[in-house]
């Protein structure tokens, strides 16, 4: 808890704990069509040759 001393720093980490778990339960539409256990991976492989 020592990097969250202030609010934005908790938000950041909030905002990507949110988005992490969206991906998880295939709520957008990187690799739905995986199993829940392997869309994380595949899902950050796909972003980052989007950027």
């Amino acid at each position: 808890m020592r990097d969250l001393k202030r609010l934005h720093s908790a938000r950041v980490i909030s905002a990507g704990h949110a988005f992490v778990q969206n991906i998880r339960r295939g709520h957008y539409e990187l690799s739905v069509e995986l199993h829940p256990q392997h869309r994380l991976p595949a899902a950050f492989t796909e972003l980052a040759l989007a950027i």
